[in-house]
């Protein structure tokens, strides 16, 4: 396999070509990293990245950030990475949007600077693109044949554009061609996630059963709306406790009127400063009885 050297723009021409695994094996682990560099600064496209725009890269990052908060949270052993390189030996290296791998730990701090099946013993599990503005072609037809090709059990095509996804399965573990998902109810199940995908609200979204899974942007917006609830209920709350408040001492001060004792300015303050409710009641049941002022304010 010929790689342009390092930092430079890989020229037009043949794909780039994973060794074999004997070419692998033979190689030393300096050789190996200058080669997935090589790989990395080959397969990198700015052009290409900003061709693909703002909406395709939040369809890709919302995706993997609910697989990745879902699976944390229910503690199911998968790997997933994002425009990760996957080297399968002898074939064309390629870079998936989401790729899933079962049974293999997410690492917090990932060293992997490419998946090479020759060291990790397996192929992927699942593929994800997002197709937005790129090409048609190439996700709907040629990865169906060559992802099928290379043994990947699931593949999934979230058509932005046309807001549709596109399911196909292996029918069984020596099949080299894919079949068609045929959705249920709009949703496409997937086996290797336990998950179904769906297109709602103008997005790709994730169902475990009747629940529907949340991206940190969602978790945030509902917490933020669950406190300005509460902050709201505490309001009210003390609102109504401030007006219970304002009915006793007008209670009271009728009261003394009713009765025709005295309340002079120092007292009548006293009163209308008063903040504990169980005082004011108390010096209410009090002046229903008591014949002076003192006795109804005494401690």
């Amino acid at each position: 396999m010929v790689l342009p050297a390092s930092g430079t723009p890989r020229p037009p021409g043949p794909p780039l070509i994973a060794p074999t695994e004997e070419e692998w094996r033979a190689m030393t682990p300096a050789e190996r990293e200058r080669l997935l560099v090589s790989i990395v600064d080959a397969l990198s496209d700015p052009k290409s990245a900003m061709a693909e725009g703002r909406p395709h890269h939040k369809a890709k990052g919302r995706a993997i950030d609910m697989l990745t908060l879902h699976f944390g949270s229910t503690g199911r052993v998968i790997y997933l990475a994002e425009e990760l390189a996957v080297l399968y030996p002898g074939e064309e290296v390629f870079v998936p949007d989401i790729l899933a791998v079962l049974d293999v730990q997410q690492p917090e701090d990932d060293p992997r600077m490419a998946w090479v099946v020759a060291d990790e013993g397996r192929g992927l599990s699942l593929v994800l693109e997002v197709l937005h503005q790129g090409d048609r072609n190439k996700d709907l037809v040629a990865n169906v044949e060559r992802y099928a090709r290379l043994g990947i059990p699931e593949y999934f095509v979230y058509d932005r554009l046309r807001q549709q996804v596109h399911g196909y399965r292996l029918p069984g573990p020596d099949a080299t061609r894919y079949q068609r998902i045929v959705p249920q109810m709009g949703r496409h199940a997937s086996a290797v996630l336990g998950l179904d995908l769906a297109v709602a609200g103008d997005r790709l979204q994730f169902f475990q059963g009747m629940a529907e899974l949340f991206g940190s942007a969602d978790l945030i917006g509902r917490l933020k709306g669950m406190m300005e609830s509460l902050e709201s209920r505490a309001e009210q709350a003390q609102a109504q406790a401030e007006q219970a408040m304002a009915g006793l001492r007008e209670a009271l001060l009728a009261a003394l009127a009713m009765r025709g004792i005295p309340c002079p300015d120092e007292a009548r303050a006293r009163l209308l400063a008063c903040q504990d409710p169980a005082t004011l009641q108390r010096w209410l049941l009090r002046a229903m009885s008591a014949d002076s002022l003192e006795q109804i304010l005494a401690e």
